[in-house]
């Protein structure tokens, strides 16, 4: 890994994904694992705004868990933020309250260096055209079906669900991606079928042997894999039937990503492929709250929608 790949792909975050501008202030989150990244972003930001501050905090103990208070008060009163940090601050109070502020702004959870120059390495106005073509081809739709030679064969019910596009340009207030971006995703009313993950799931990165998930009427009933199947199952200790809901069909369209390198975070992006989730889906629309959310990445899967097929984006 180059400085200068670093670098450049600071440059792609600051100007092009967030349009930082002389006037605005701008804060970067990280913890002791993420330092080199932003640092890049720091630099990028004050050749910028004066107004631009550099922010660290030991590493949080869960995704989504609160960070410290002067952490969130900096979020708060920026103009502009970038969080890369080892644990996601996407779905905490502080981010949320830092958008409803006003503050634009993007996380990069677990991101590495390697995540980083390859999600960065893309034109991001191009995603954006590439989600507005996904979304306009779907969004009509009752049902989506996938299909793959490996097994998948699965119907999303998709009515009175509103779809999503994480474009990664964050432009106007209060706006807010995750970064890498590029995908277009919905949390479904159900579905039925089968489900190959033979791409990427945590907690092994990339699958040495696909993952068997069977749904029925969007609950899933089956998973091949023991250890996604024992923490799904741990989840449900708590929350019961909700731990087991299909909460989320994703498209990737980000075609800077040209192979798999094992990170969910970048691999859910990868233009060409879809994602599936099981678990918590509030936050996208849904209606389930749950202790997890467990995406699966699908290689090379046939799109339909209303049995039209739907043309991917391919790697550029």
């Amino acid at each position: 890994m180059t400085a200068s790949s670093i670098d450049e792909a600071a440059r792609t975050a600051i100007e092009q994904c967030l349009a930082l501008q002389p006037d605005e202030s701008f804060t970067v989150v990280s913890d002791p694992n993420t330092e080199s990244i932003a640092e890049a972003l720091y630099r990028r930001a004050h050749d910028i705004t004066d107004a631009a501050v550099s922010v660290r905090y030991p590493e949080g103990q869960t995704h989504g868990g609160e960070p410290p208070d002067p952490v969130a008060g900096a979020l708060e009163r920026s103009d502009v933020f970038l969080a890369p940090t080892s644990k996601s601050l996407s779905h905490t109070r502080a981010r949320q309250h830092a958008c409803e502020a006003g503050a634009r702004g993007a996380t990069l959870p677990g991101i590495t260096e390697a995540v980083f120059t390859t999600g960065l390495d893309a034109d991001y106005n191009r995603i954006e055209d590439t989600c507005s073509r996904i979304a306009q081809a779907v969004e009509e739709a009752a049902t989506i079906s996938i299909e793959t030679t490996r097994g998948t064969d699965v119907t999303f019910d998709v009515r009175d669900r509103t779809w999503l596009r994480d474009t990664g340009i964050v432009h106007e207030p209060g706006a807010f991606s995750n970064l890498p971006a590029g995908e277009v995703f919905i949390s479904p009313a159900s579905a039925d079928g089968t489900v190959i993950i033979d791409g990427t799931m945590r907690p092994y990165g990339l699958l040495d042997e696909p993952i068997r998930i069977e749904c029925t009427d969007g609950y899933v009933t089956s998973i091949s894999d023991e250890h996604i199947r024992a923490t799904v199952e741990a989840a449900s200790e708590a929350v019961g039937r909700d731990a087991y809901n299909v909460a989320e069909l994703g498209i990737g369209t980000n075609d800077g990503v040209t192979e798999l390198i094992g990170s969910v975070l970048l691999d859910e992006k990868a233009a060409g492929t879809i994602h599936v989730a099981i678990g918590d889906d509030a936050s996208i629309g849904g209606d389930t709250e749950a202790p997890i959310h467990l995406d699966g990445i699908v290689r090379d899967p046939v799109v339909k929608a209303d049995g039209e097929l739907i043309e991917l984006p391919s790697p550029s």
